[in-house]
């Protein structure tokens, strides 16, 4: 169940392509690494994988819209192990070496194979049927903030506040089937700044200076993250004059949004008038990126996308898996913001970084 449109590459990438993008951000391996031996890094990631196992084998047994979900269950926990056992032997195995790319992509296509569409379905209509309800009071709360930076800053910290919620980190996706967490909590309790990268200075003098025409978001996870994090975001551009494309994924990836998802929020928080809490969306658009992951690699975008991104001035790519684990790097012709919380402690190492750090990359064109 690959995704049905054609990719092409990200027109905003600078060029050429090839000799300047590279989707994973930490190398796992290096040319002069034995090719028939994982290296340290390989093991430690595999690793990683193998640990989430258990969450994602819980999270599928629970599927009630699969027949014999359990027996499912048991088949995709043990076909995932089998494949990220064998990368442990031989590194060149299914298509193999591995990055962060292929073992999401293997993950994906065995629970696909197995009978699994949407293991994360319940719990995102939950979590946006949560994070709907508080959409208002956190718009009010930000629109009260009169000091522009002040509020700029406010709507960065919901951002990140929101990307907690996500269901690929073992460790959350326990914090969450405990007590789920509390938004305004989590916006409090950042760590505190200078964050690992932190351009936040630089974007808010810039984001007083001009305004951008058109802005491409990579979004995130479901629940708090788009509702509350992002959204309020959007908001803000759009009251700036900006147009914004929210690109979310064509097919289900844990918990992150997926385009008809979104298409069903943004009409659940618009009002009779087509308005977002006072403000008009006639220059909101939502996108199918055609990405199945919760990464992404841009040089394997949708045509649409491609066509509506062709113009824009400021690409933004949200949380962990488009912006940090992929994309940090990425160079663009225009401007762009990498935003997201890192969450696994070996992002946090290759950092320089704490666990739940903060990176906000802030890169700029000279217009």
């Amino acid at each position: 169940m690959e995704s049905s449109c054609e990719l092409v590459p990200f027109p905003l990438l600078t060029t050429p392509i090839e000799s300047n993008y590279r989707a994973c951000t930490i190398p796992y391996r290096f040319p002069s690494d034995n090719p028939r031996k994982p290296t340290p890094t390989e093991l430690s990631w595999i690793d990683l994988f193998l640990n989430s196992i258990p969450s994602f084998r819980k999270r599928a047994e629970s599927d009630e819209t699969v027949v014999d979900a359990h027996i499912k269950a048991e088949k995709f926990a043990q076909r995932y192990t089998e494949i990220l056992e064998d990368f442990k032997k031989d590194p060149e195995s299914h298509g193999g070496p591995p990055d962060c790319v292929l073992l999401c992509r293997l993950r994906e296509q065995v629970l696909r194979e197995v009978g699994f569409r949407d293991i994360f379905k319940k719990v995102k209509d939950e979590e946006n049927a949560k994070a709907i309800t508080l959409f208002e009071d956190v718009v009010h709360l930000n629109d009260a903030i009169e000091d522009g930076t002040k509020r700029v800053e406010n709507l960065v910290r919901g951002v990140f506040a929101g990307n907690i919620f996500d269901l690929g980190s073992a460790q959350l996706a326990e914090l969450f089937s405990k007590d789920g967490m509390s938004f305004l909590a989590s916006c409090q309790n950042l760590v505190p700044r200078p964050w690992v990268i932190d351009d936040l200075d630089t974007f808010i003098l810039k984001w007083g200076r001009k305004s951008w025409k058109k802005a491409i978001i990579f979004v995130d996870n479901s629940g708090a993250d788009i509702i509350l994090g992002i959204l309020p975001f959007a908001r803000e551009l759009l009251r700036h004059g900006t147009q914004v494309v929210l690109a979310a994924n064509d097919l289900p990836s844990i918990n992150d949004v997926t385009y008809s998802e979104l298409i069903e929020i943004i009409s659940k928080l618009k009002d009779e008038h087509g308005q977002l809490v006072g403000v008009d969306t006639s220059n909101l658009l939502i996108a199918n990126s055609g990405n199945d992951l919760p990464l992404i690699d841009l040089t394997r975008i949708s045509q649409e996308l491609a066509y509506l991104a062709s113009d824009a001035d400021l690409v933004i790519l949200e949380g962990m898996g488009r912006g940090i684990e992929t994309n940090l790097y990425a160079q663009f012709k225009c401007d762009s913001l990498k935003i997201g919380m890192v969450k696994h402690q070996e992002v946090a190492q290759f950092l320089g970084g704490r666990l739940y750090d903060c990176v906000f990359k802030y890169n700029g064109v000279l217009s």
